[in-house]
Order: C-alpha cells, then sequence, then structure tokens
C-alpha cells in the first residue's frame, strides 16, 4: 500500500515535471522564438554616402513621402514614430519594428519586425543599429538586437538589458565609439556592450544614492566620443558624461533643481537645462555660458553645433507666447556671435554651414509651414514656403529635421482619415508620420518667399465678399477688419485674411465672419496638393461635391476650406457651416482662373 502510494506521488510529479519542462521550452522555443515570428529581411546593395549638405537658399519642393502608421501598443510613452539618417539610409523607427530606406530615393533597403514583440528604444553608432524589444504583455521578456547597419544582417541578441536612458519622444538611447549603454534591471548599473557583437566590454556604478529614469523626455544625449545621462538621485539633479569605449567618467555636475535636468549633446557639447537655467558645456565639463529662466525651454531648447558656434533657441519672458531669441555663442570664449528674434521652431538642422529651421506656419493666417535657411555665421536669413502643412501636435510623432545629400528631411504628425476615425472604438484616431524629402525647387517670377509667386497675384481678401453676400445670411451693416501678413522681410501689400463684424458686434464671436487667402500656389497642381496636405492634418474633415474645383468642411467649427485654380481659400462662420458654405461659394466666385 506505501509503495503504491508512493508510486502514484512520484508518478504526479514525473507529470508536474513533464509539464513544467514542456511549458518552459514551449515559451522557449515557440512563443520566443525567432523562426516563425520575425519578418526581416536584407540587403547586399552597397550603401550610397550622402554629404552634410541641405538644399540651398530659396524654394524647395517635395522629391519623395513616406507615411508611418502609429502603432499603439498600449505603453503610450513608447508609441512613437522617429527618424534618423544614418550613413545614407532613412532609419524609420516605430513600434512594429525598424525600417530602413535609401534616403536619396526612399526605396526599401531592409527592415526588421518581430510579432507581438514592440521595439521600445534603438541606437546607432558607427556602422551599427541596436534595437531593444519586449514582449507584449511580458515586460520580463526582453532583448537587446545588433545590426550590420547597411544590410540589415542579424550580428547578436542578448536577454535581460534595458537601454541607459531612451528618449521618450525619439525611442534612441546613447551609444558610440561602437560601444551600446545599457542597464541592469536596478537601473543602478551602466553597461557597455560591443555594438559589432553583444559582448559585454565593461560595467561601472553610478553614485551611489542615484538611479537612471526609465524612459523620458531629453535625459540623455550622445555623440560617438561622449554620452552624457541625467540622473535622478533624490533631492538632486544630477549629470554624469561617460567615455563609452570605456566606461570612464569625464565629468559629472550637480544641479539646484529637484527633478533630473533635460540632457542635449552636439558634438560633444552638451545642452542641460534644469528649469531654473540653461548652461553650456565644453567636452570637457567647463562650463562656458548660461542663461537663467524658468520657462527658457519648455520641455528643450533646439541647439545645433556649427564652426565652434552653439546656435540656440530659447524663450524670452515666462509668457508661453513671449517671443523666441535665437543666439550664436562661441564655444572657446563664451560670448555672443550674434543674436535675433526667432519664430517658435518646431525643430532645427544643421547640413553643412546652412541651419534650417521649421516654422509650424509661414506666416500668421497663411497655410504652408515655413523652412528658415539660417547662415550660423552672421545670423542672415532667408524664409520659403514648405509643400506641406504641420498640424495639431499628436502622440507619437514629434516634428523633425535632418539635411543630408542635398535634401531636407521633414517629418510631421497626419491625422487619421475621418472614415478610418468612424471605424474605430476609441475618439482618438492613431494617424501616422509623414516624411517629406525636399529638394531645392525652381525660381519664379515672384519673390522666394512666396514660393515665386508674383506679389500681384494675391488677391484682396476683404474685397471678396460684397454687402449683399453678408447681408443674404444675416442682415445688418458690417464693419471690415483686414489683416496682413509678413514674410521673412516681405510685407504682402493686400489683406490675406479680412473678418467682417455686425455694426453692432459686442465682442460675440458666433457674430462674426471671417475670410482668408490660405495660399497662392505657382499651379493648380501645387494647390491640390497643399489642400490635400491640410486635409491630412484635420481627421474631421469632409467633402463638398458641389463648390468649385474642391471643397471641404473642416472639423466643427464651421470653416469651408475651397480650392480655385491656384488659390487656397478659408471662409469661418463660427460654428455655422451652412453660412459658410454660402459665403464660400460668393467669394471663390470672384477668385480669378487661368485663361
Amino acid at each position: 500500500m506505501v509503495g503504491s502510494r508512493q508510486r502514484h506521488v512520484l508518478g504526479l510529479v514525473a507529470v508536474v515535471l513533464a509539464v513544467t519542462t514542456a511549458a518552459v521550452l514551449v515559451n522557449r522555443f515557440v512563443l520566443q522564438a525567432e523562426w516563425w515570428q520575425v519578418d526581416h529581411t536584407v540587403t547586399a546593395r552597397p550603401v550610397a554616402r550622402m554629404a552634410d549638405l541641405g538644399p540651398p537658399p530659396g524654394p524647395v519642393a517635395s522629391t519623395w513621402q513616406l507615411a508611418t502608421p502609429i502603432r499603439r501598443s498600449g505603453l503610450s510613452p513608447y508609441d512613437q514614430v522617429a527618424h534618423a539618417i544614418v550613413d545614407g539610409q532613412l532609419v524609420v523607427v516605430s513600434g512594429r519594428g525598424l525600417d530602413v530606406r535609401d534616403a536619396r530615393t526612399g526605396e526599401a533597403r531592409w527592415h526588421y519586425n518581430r510579432g507581438d514583440w514592440n521595439l521600445l528604444g534603438w541606437a546607432a553608432t558607427r556602422n551599427h543599429l541596436i534595437a531593444y524589444l519586449e514582449r507584449a504583455g511580458h515586460g520580463q521578456d526582453r532583448q537587446v538586437v545588433g545590426f550590420d547597419a547597411a544590410s540589415g544582417r542579424l550580428l547578436w541578441r542578448a536577454d535581460g538589458d534595458s537601454p541607459a536612458v531612451t528618449e521618450r519622444s525619439t525611442l534612441r538611447w546613447p551609444a558610440g565609439s561602437d560601444v551600446v549603454l545599457t542597464t541592469d534591471d536596478g537601473h543602478r548599473m551602466l553597461r557597455g556592450r560591443a555594438a559589432a557583437t553583444g559582448r559585454r566590454l565593461w560595467t561601472v556604478p553610478l553614485p551611489r544614492g542615484c538611479e537612471l529614469p526609465e524612459a523620458a523626455a531629453h535625459r540623455s544625449g550622445g555623440s560617438e566620443t561622449l554620452a552624457v545621462l541625467s540622473l535622478d538621485c533624490g533631492s538632486l539633479g544630477r549629470v554624469i558624461a561617460i567615455d563609452p569605449a570605456t566606461g570612464r567618467t569625464r565629468w559629472t555636475r550637480s544641479l539646484g533643481s529637484q527633478e533630473p535636468p533635460a540632457v542635449a549633446v552636439d558634438g560633444d557639447v552638451t545642452t542641460v537645462f534644469d528649469g531654473t537655467a540653461l548652461r553650456l558645456y565644453r567636452p570637457g565639463g567647463q562650463e562656458f555660458a548660461s542663461r537663467s529662466g524658468d520657462d527658457l525651454c519648455g520641455a528643450m531648447c533646439p541647439t545645433a553645433l556649427s564652426g565652434g558656434r552653439l546656435v540656440v533657441v530659447y524663450r524670452q519672458g515666462k509668457d508661453p507666447a513671449a517671443k523666441r531669441h535665437m543666439e550664436a555663442i562661441e564655444v572657446s570664449s563664451g560670448r555672443s556671435a550674434w543674436q535675433r528674434d526667432a519664430p517658435d521652431y518646431s525643430a532645427l538642422a544643421l547640413g553643412g554651414d546652412r541651419l534650417y529651421g521649421l516654422r509650424p506656419r509661414l506666416a500668421e493666417s497663411l497655410l504652408p509651414a515655413g523652412i528658415d535657411i539660417v547662415s550660423p555665421a552672421d545670423g542672415q536669413t532667408t524664409t520659403v514656403p514648405a509643400p506641406f502643412v504641420v498640424g495639431p501636435g499628436m502622440d507619437g510623432v514629434r516634428p523633425w529635421l535632418a539635411a543630408a545629400g542635398g535634401l531636407l528631411f521633414v517629418a510631421v504628425p497626419e491625422a487619421a482619415p475621418r472614415a478610418d476615425m468612424e471605424a474605430q472604438r476609441g475618439p482618438y484616431p492613431a494617424g501616422a508620420a509623414r516624411l517629406i524629402a525636399l529638394r531645392g525647387g525652381p525660381a519664379g517670377r515672384g519673390p522666394e518667399e512666396l514660393g515665386g509667386v508674383a506679389v500681384a497675384d494675391w488677391p484682396d481678401a476683404c474685397a471678396l465678399l460684397r454687402r449683399r453676400d453678408l447681408t443674404a445670411v444675416r442682415p445688418g451693416g458690417y464693419r471690415t477688419r483686414p489683416e496682413h501678413a509678413d514674410v521673412g522681410v516681405l510685407r504682402l501689400p493686400r489683406s490675406v485674411s479680412c473678418r467682417y463684424e455686425p455694426e453692432d458686434y459686442k465682442g460675440q464671436s458666433a457674430a462674426a465672419m471671417t475670410v482668408t487667402v490660405e495660399w497662392v500656389s505657382s499651379s493648380p497642381q501645387a494647390a491640390t496638393e497643399l489642400l490635400a496636405a491640410w486635409r491630412a492634418t484635420e481627421p474631421l474633415a469632409r467633402q463638398l461635391l458641389d463648390i468649385n474645383d474642391e471643397a471641404y468642411e473642416i472639423g466643427t467649427s464651421g470653416t469651408i476650406a475651397v480650392r480655385v485654380d491656384r488659390y487656397i481659400l478659408a471662409v469661418n462662420a463660427y460654428q455655422a457651416p451652412g453660412v459658410a458654405n454660402r459665403l464660400a461659394r460668393a467669394a471663390a466666385a470672384r477668385l480669378p482662373r487661368a485663361q
């Protein structure tokens, strides 16, 4: 009887062991296996290197475009689409993986996507790309994976490590000198892995009482020879600069704020903003300039290093609407080389001896985005229109710029189409990041600030409606309030927007109506493309089929957008689309057409 009982217990133990072993094997060789869940292509085509050069000052035109959908993983801080130019290749990073393309043409080169795993970080150093992935719903299952950047060939995989301070807005973390920086579960150790083999080269502890934040906006930055990390040290914010090749600490700084400071690195020059001041450090850690203020930067001030000068854009005054200031500061002496007022740039990029700034709007009341082309030597600026629209900000896409090979690469958010949004259960569409590659465009007979369109081609917005048009929708008299536009040093002589207020107007927005000449393009085709770009930023845009060449109801605010030939017009009647529709017909009828 006892022997029978023992056999029964041993049998149960054997069954449990068999089931456990089977579960472990299934998890390891099936659930975590690469062979059935990886979509991975490689290429043998050589990479065409690209010169560090953007387009010359003057009009720009689109040469190719790419839209990358935002993937909602349930880990919202990591649901980003980011871009980078690495050795002549455009690297597109999203939750679904790596998509690497020829930066000159947009043609696919290689990609890596692992089903049921989320890509939550990436790094680049020399000719290697490194990805960090976690299995969906199983954060303890994580891998760091190394690739040859040119071919996409898988070089190594390592389990267990995490990135050292992923920048949330780009998913990038520091790497340099062919070493990628990782950390342990407690975020209190810093490790260096060889980017070519994955072999661990060094491990160093962080200062006592300090740890690395998991992911945060602008908490790290790096170059090939310097990695700077923001640390959480309890009562003090702290910054540590590391030589990525050896793990040796180059310098550290403790700051007055309790919050971990924001960090950026450009050419081994480090910018630190701790909420009280903006501080600039040379490669050896010497502070060479600072600007005080608790709201200078928002999340972080845009910077670019050129010819021994750091160009930085910061806010003057505490008001979020306060003017921005662009200043070039000599790294060697800390002296200001030049300074001027600047718009609120969405992004900055350096290409050769030119600095490019992305304006969300070319000018107030005008539709296109704008590109400023700035000389870092003296601040001289050319402002030109861009063939796209920067719409409202959207989680998952941060406007981005890069210059290479005579091209300027721009990424902007794009909303999901209305039909896609209505098909979703939730109220917020995922949308996409649209990448546009710009080249130098043809010059026209007009000024560069208007894309070559003659100033005389612009109609007067206040001449597009007559009194009878207004009284037909709302009886009574009206006063006109014209608005003009300044683009760079150019001022359009006629009003680009006209506000009509009833004579008994008492400040109630619902009583006023506005007509705006949003843009005059060089051709009907260019106007069609710009209107399509506007529509792509508005998830609730609805096409109207019986007004002129093209027309859309934009959102729910009572705005009607109309294209007539090469003109784009917007009419707003504030929550009254029917009224705006009638006025749009009347205004559009007075726009000229090509003969």
